[in-house]
């Protein structure tokens, strides 16, 4: 398995609508970078939100997630509570090839702010939007924006295709549309 450089990440987005939209070269000029970089792509957050509350004291709970939990909300600019997260999505639409596998980390940028951007690796030939945790770990409200560069995606090709893909046993998450809550 090797990590796909640059010109591979064109040709793949170009070719097999890897990713829509794309940027072929790096947006930085007064943004948080977004783009094609040496070894992956740095995606962009969507302007759509749901902003944890504790309002009605609810717990957290993977198998029973209440959506009430979550406030809607869409903005060029969200702010994340102190101590808490939202939930969001790219900009960025992906079809990952069977033969690949994603790892996607957050920027430096929202890191060194004590933001932390939680993603699960995209498996072979998973699709959709993706969804975003962003956890600001300060006690202080933190800002995020819209359409800028939150995360780096990182492409890895194997030797070999895999038995069974993520379409192959008809995954929860296949082909999402927006910021998708926990599902069972």
């Amino acid at each position: 398995m090797g990590l796909k450089p640059d010109h591979w990440i064109k040709k793949m987005a170009l070719e097999q609508r890897m990713i829509e939209p794309f940027v072929e070269g790096q947006v930085r000029n007064g943004v948080i970078s977004y783009g094609v970089s040496s070894y992956g792509y740095d995606i962009r957050v969507a302007d759509e939100y749901k902003i944890f509350t504790n309002v009605f004291s609810a717990v957290v709970d993977p198998k029973h997630f209440d959506p009430q939990s979550m406030v809607d909300y869409k903005g060029d600019i969200c702010i994340i509570p102190p101590n808490s997260f939202v939930l969001a999505r790219t900009v960025e639409y992906f079809r990952i090839p069977r033969s690949m596998l994603t790892v996607c980390l957050g920027k430096s940028t929202y890191a060194r702010c004590g933001l932390i951007v939680n993603v699960t690796p995209f498996e072979p030939e998973w699709e959709g939007f993706v969804t975003l945790e962003i956890s600001n770990t300060t006690p202080l409200p933190a800002r995020i924006y819209s359409n800028e560069g939150i995360a780096q995606v990182l492409f890895f090709e194997a030797d070999e295709e895999c038995d069974i893909s993520y379409a192959d046993k008809k995954g929860k998450y296949q082909a999402q549309q927006g910021v998708v809550l926990p599902r069972l």
